[in-house]
């Protein structure tokens, strides 16, 4: 399926790229999302004319997530969790809990805009979690999960 991004997507490409996708990330994501039209005739002739719009909104966001950017890096955040005797997790932390601390402390995300490449924390610790305002603006937060009292 060929679809004409309307913004930036890690990985795929910036506003007005003409990207081939499988049907279904198409179809499931990406148009609902309105984050990409279909390449037709029609949808390139519109594209061309609002051009200028779409990449003014994508600088908007940009400079949105830099401001964001500039709060939120480096912050830590503590994470309070059950555990075994054996000092291990009875379940584990996961993008709930972490965006539940972030909003708490004032800041306004997306749970999608938390990276956690290897699966939920399971341990106790410090540990240093990307959070993608946007795909050009990443930020790095310090979680500690610490045992209950």
């Amino acid at each position: 399926m060929k679809v004409i991004l309307l913004e930036r997507i890690t990985g795929l490409g910036a506003p007005g790229d003409l990207v081939t996708v499988k049907s279904g990330y198409g179809r499931n994501f990406l148009l609902p999302g309105k984050k990409a039209i279909p390449a037709n005739k029609e949808n390139m002739e519109k594209y061309e004319a609002e051009k200028a719009q779409i990449l003014a909104a994508e600088e908007s966001k940009k400079a949105s997530a830099q401001s964001v950017y500039e709060q939120l890096n480096g912050h830590s955040f503590e994470i309070v969790s059950a555990v075994t005797e054996e000092n291990t997790l009875y379940g584990s932390v996961g993008t709930n809990e972490i965006i539940e601390k972030i909003t708490t402390a004032g800041f306004e995300l997306d749970k999608q805009a938390i990276r956690l490449p290897e699966g939920p924390i399971k341990d106790l610790g410090d540990f240093e979690i990307d959070i993608e305002l946007h795909p050009e603006v990443i930020a790095k937060i310090n979680i500690k999960v610490s045992p209950e009292e």
